[in-house]
């Protein structure tokens, strides 16, 4: 089949969430199959830092173009806040040469299936010339996150707060706009994939007769086990908590804030010398007020963070907000670092208490888990072990050729 990608960044290197999933996909799919890929460059907005290697996203495309991503002023945003009933993530990355290049694409070339990656492009997919409206087209709408619903649950969050009364007024407006916009991309595609069942449930109650396709996120599990073993890495006696993910996430902001304000305190008057590492791109500058804590250190952009999960004791996954399934999650089982976590930041997993990691909601259950795994060497072996085991169903090995099914289904209706 000839397969065209839209994404909302290149997905090579896979640095963060979406580019893992992006590229978890891609890579594997293209050894079977002719993969076109229309993406955005973020690096290509801003001075590059070290060369990027591309060679492998060259090699698995048979063509590749990408824009730049928009840049959206303050006024830009609040005008379309005021006029439009687009939802903000379905301007963030409109832009007419993208869409003008996709056009050309989709007339010139005969593709067997177009998939969206994310609700950020499904714009493109909805907006379309006549032209390309008349096409036979198979769309595959894959839905990172049911966004309507971490919206929702923004809102509720920050309505509890009166400090956040604005935030949850504009999620709340979000929301709604949401719901109509997912429920389009639904309607316009003819698969519809999702991460996780409990995904799958929330977009069924959009449009109740949808039957989603769950294709979790996945791992190259040999290939992180092959780093842990062989990743010559300084060792550090300093008990270490590790959280990683990009830094200007808002439940990812959330999490680390809950965790140094309400469950840090806690654990420090036992393991004083702790240090508690938020390894992720783009620090948020709510993050500020943590920066003067000696026990606390932000990093930033890291060129691997994998060495920084192997060095850690214990990985904490503290998020308040649900929604899909954490690739955090499954990079440190593959890794074997046990993990401390909430409801909230395992969802979609089937993680059980206990056996594969600890789950509290409360700030001292939580704290109290810390402590025991920084203090029981035996726990933390145990459990890494079980949650190594429980990630195996994860391998892109197992996952890629249920996508594989998907296509072939569409594509023989």
């Amino acid at each position: 089949m000839r397969i065209l990608f839209l994404t909302p960044q290149l997905p090579y290197p896979p640095r963060q969430g979406t580019t893992m999933r992006n590229w978890g996909l891609i890579s594997r799919i293209a050894k079977q199959h002719e993969v076109w890929l229309l993406s955005f460059d973020e690096e290509a907005t801003s001075v590059a830092g070290q060369a990027r290697d591309l060679a492998p996203l060259q090699a698995a495309c048979a063509q590749i173009a990408s824009f730049a991503v928009p840049h959206r002023r303050s006024q830009d945003r609040l005008r379309t806040l005021l006029t439009s009933s687009i939802p903000d993530m379905g301007w963030r990355l409109w832009s007419p040469a993208f869409a003008q290049k996709l056009e050309a694409w989709l007339t010139q070339n005969r593709f067997d299936i177009v998939q969206i990656e994310g609700i950020e492009m499904a714009r493109y997919m909805l907006h379309t010339s006549h032209e390309v409206a008349t096409l036979p087209l198979r769309v595959v709408f894959d839905d990172h996150n049911c966004e309507y619903v971490l919206q929702q649950r923004n809102c509720l969050a920050d309505a509890r707060k009166p400090k956040r009364w604005h935030a949850a007024a504009y999620s709340f407006l979000q929301w709604q706009r949401l719901r109509a916009f997912e429920r389009a991309a639904i309607l316009g595609a003819q698969a519809t994939l999702c991460v996780s069942p409990q995904d799958a449930a929330a977009l069924k109650q959009l449009h109740p007769p949808l039957q989603p396709h769950i294709i979790p996120n996945g791992i190259d599990l040999a290939d992180y086990q092959h780093y842990r073993h062989t990743a010559n890495l300084s060792p550090d006696p300093t008990p270490m908590v590790v959280f990683t993910g990009k830094m200007d996430y808002r439940p990812n902001i959330e999490a680390v804030l809950w965790f140094a304000t309400h469950i840090l305190p806690l654990v420090l008057p036992h393991f004083p010398a702790l240090k508690f590492k938020i390894v992720g791109q783009k620090p948020s500058p709510r993050l500020g007020v943590l920066r003067d804590n000696p026990n606390i250190i932000i990093t930033g952009a890291v060129d691997d963070i994998r060495g920084y999960i192997c060095q850690a004791d214990v990985y904490v996954a503290p998020l308040q907000v649900g929604g899909g399934t954490r690739f955090k999650l499954l990079e440190a089982m593959a890794l074997e670092c046990p993990i401390v976590t909430t409801r909230a930041g395992c969802e979609g997993f089937d993680l059980q208490h206990g056996e594969n990691a600890l789950i509290a909601d409360a700030p001292a259950e939580f704290a109290a888990h810390v402590c025991r795994l920084l203090g029981d060497a035996l726990a933390r072996t145990r459990i890494s072990q079980h949650a190594l085991a429980f990630a195996q169903q994860f391998d892109w090995g197992h996952i890629v050729p249920q996508l594989e099914g998907v296509y072939r289904e569409i594509t023989m209706a």
